[in-house]
């Protein structure tokens, strides 16, 4: 039986989604999946205070019963308590799978970082409400017990790494932020104007020198702004990877939506 806890570092989650990912993964038997009640507090924006969600993660996290921890969703405020977490990790995290996109790549960047467990790109619970939603939510199940037909197709023989571009550019020059050197850095976006793309992509990239390369993935639910920006989020994406030397390596099939792709951090392999 592969057990897999819930918690929410950012924002909370609904009772009636959680019902309707537990029905939907009694599918797949082999799974039993445990949301942690901090995933349904609300203080503000955030899923509980500060310490109940950091307290939360750690819980989940350095708990032995547990295979696998899995964010409930996005939003914002995981940067608020991801240093802290990985800080408080013990030996029971070391070979537990992260799974998560979004926000959650503070604390997935953060992981992978100190060399803790297994992160990876994934559907999150709260995906269910998108149109598509259980396709989505199904992919993380169907990796969970082994399958990799939902993992982003592109990967070669690079480690690769990927994040949505806000939380990218927020991490670079923090303690946070992994050596990304060697790797494919797969990005995507969603609900920011183009003006704000490219200039996410100005700080990002500067600090992204020695990558093996950058693939971008959806930019999605963009913003009319008052005059058109004049380039595509693909020749934004060229114009700063030619700044600043990176290899421009095309699409990645990731993004807030339903057919957002796994990416496991890290090289190659069959885990």
């Amino acid at each position: 039986m592969i057990r897999v806890a819930i918690c929410a570092p950012a924002c909370p989650l609904t009772h009636e989604d959680a019902a309707r990912v537990s029905a939907l993964a009694a599918d797949w038997p082999g799974i039993e999946l445990h949301f942690h009640p901090q995933c349904f507090q609300s203080d503000g924006h955030f899923a509980g205070p500060d310490a109940m969600r950091l307290s939360a993660f750690l819980e989940c996290a350095n708990d032995p019963a547990f295979d696998t921890v899995w964010f409930a969703r996005g939003g914002y405020g995981s940067n608020r308590i991801a240093a802290d977490a990985v800080e408080g990790l013990d030996h029971n995290a070391q070979d537990k799978q992260f799974l998560g996109y979004s926000d959650n790549g503070y604390l997935l960047a953060g992981l992978y970082k100190a060399g803790i467990g297994h992160p990876a790109h994934a559907p999150m619970p709260a995906d269910i409400k998108r149109e598509g939603g259980e396709a989505a939510v199904a992919r993380t199940l169907d990796w969970l017990i082994g399958s990799r037909t939902g993992q982003e197709p592109s990967r070669d023989h690079h480690p690769v790494a990927a994040f949505n571009l806000t939380t990218l550019a927020m991490l670079c020059g923090t303690p946070l932020m992994p050596g990304l050197a060697g790797h494919v850095v797969m990005i995507e976006e969603v609900s920011e104007h183009l003006y704000a793309v490219d200039r996410l992509f100005f700080h990002a990239t500067a600090h992204l020198g020695g990558i093996a390369g950058l693939r971008l993935g959806r930019v999605s639910e963009v913003p009319e702004n008052d005059r058109p920006f004049g380039a595509t989020p693909d020749e934004i994406a060229r114009f700063w990877c030619d700044a600043h030397a990176i290899p421009y390596l095309g699409s990645a099939d990731i993004g807030h939506d339903s057919a957002n792709k796994i990416v496991p951090f890290g090289p190659n392999s069959t885990r």
